[in-house]
């Protein structure tokens, strides 16, 4: 049965389906505690689609929650980023932009039930990624002036800081992502069009420095994540050739600049736009979109890449599509959203080698109509 939630209820039409069977004797019951968290991106209503979870990993029980904005619509990666769907890091807390209202919504997290108690204005143009760390919370707002602009977490509610918009390196720079140091004094910022890292100085009162732009070490940087060691690792779209995405990962200078660790390391994949890292920062796994394959990495105390054996360790079906993927909260499993053909992509983890077993996708998404977005707790 789906259940449809939304301050009331909310019908989504499409039945769950889950490609791979349950065994017999598979335990099945959910694990309260974890959900997996994705959105619509719709461009007249944008919904949180919330996952229970079970002890097994698989996911179930899909509610619908409206985020009181709206969403930009398009079909596949129409907003191009990561973290526009995005958990505190006390995993309380979920952040959901608005691209096409130009807003940001704030949900209160109960295991998989959510309850909406804000939505502001980002103060900008096409938000289209978030990150917090600590109750501060910065936006990124891709289109037209590209900027960040940051706000303060307290009660359920967003309240933004005076004066903390700052400008990236020009207009319409497509800025894909950002993410805050472990230790929350820095902030590093994506920029497809222009291929820089962009990094601010955070100060106690939560305001941004000017910004300090870096070159990427390889071609097409995407997406930017930490290990909890205070490695930066980016995704990399690579030259345009077959399988020529890699992956990097940074040492952050105290002055702002960046120091290259591994540079490029091939995913043997093409357009890995996403990596996630494991949070105890032992893997680090990147989505190869245009092969709808998964590859991983091992991450040394020095924040040097290692692939694991045969690089790609998981595979969607063909046509997936697989944008961003999340690790949840205990590390056991991994989650693609599919927005090729509307699934989400199941897969446990080996938490000695990094290996990974496909436990199926299941569907109830629209395919190829704006999915953008995941979360998992």
């Amino acid at each position: 049965m789906i259940k449809s939630l939304f301050l009331g209820a909310v019908s989504f039409g499409t039945a769950l389906a889950v490609a791979a069977p349950v065994l017999a004797g598979e335990e099945v019951k959910s694990d309260d505690s974890h959900a997996v968290f994705a959105m619509t991106n719709d461009a007249d209503a944008n919904e949180v689609i919330a996952f229970e979870r079970t002890r097994s990993g698989t996911l179930t029980e899909p509610a619908h929650y409206r985020t009181g904005g709206r969403g930009s619509g398009g079909t596949v990666d129409p907003i191009a980023s990561q973290g526009a769907l995005t958990l505190s890091k006390s995993r309380s807390w979920l952040f959901a932009v608005n691209a096409g209202s130009g807003t940001l919504s704030l949900f209160r997290v109960r295991g998989s039930r959510l309850e909406l108690t804000d939505r502001v204005p980002t103060q900008g143009s096409e938000p289209n990624a978030v990150a917090e760390h600590g109750g501060l919370v910065y936006v990124l707002n891709a289109a037209g002036s590209s900027s960040v602009v940051g706000f303060r977490l307290e009660g359920g509610r967003l309240t933004r800081i005076e004066d903390s918009l700052r400008f990236l390196s020009g207009n319409d720079s497509n800025a894909a992502s950002l993410a805050f140091s472990p230790d929350g004094h820095f902030l590093l910022v994506t920029e497809r069009a222009t291929n820089l890292i962009d990094v601010f100085k955070v100060s106690p009162d939560g305001l941004l420095s000017q910004i300090n732009q870096n070159k990427s070490a390889g071609p097409g940087v995407f997406s930017v994540t930490f290990a909890p060691n205070g490695t930066a690792i980016t995704s990399e779209t690579g030259t345009g050739a077959p399988d020529s995405s890699a992956t990097s990962s940074y040492s952050v200078n105290p002055d702002g600049t960046l120091n290259p660790i591994s540079r490029s390391v091939p995913t043997l994949g093409g357009a890995n736009c996403w990596d996630v890292v494991t949070p105890g920062g032992r893997f680090v796994y990147a989505s190869n979109s245009g092969s709808s394959s998964i590859s991983g990495f091992a991450v040394g105390s020095n924040g040097a890449l290692t692939a694991l054996p045969g690089t790609v360790v998981g595979h969607n079906p063909s046509g997936a599509t697989n944008l961003e993927i999340v690790v949840s909260a205990d590390g056991k499993f991994l989650y693609s959203l599919n927005g090729g053909n509307g699934t989400i992509g199941m897969f446990a983890i080996d938490p000695t080698h990094g290996t990974l077993t496909n436990l199926g996708t299941v569907g109830g998404l629209p395919s190829a109509s704006g999915l953008e977005g995941l979360a998992a707790n």
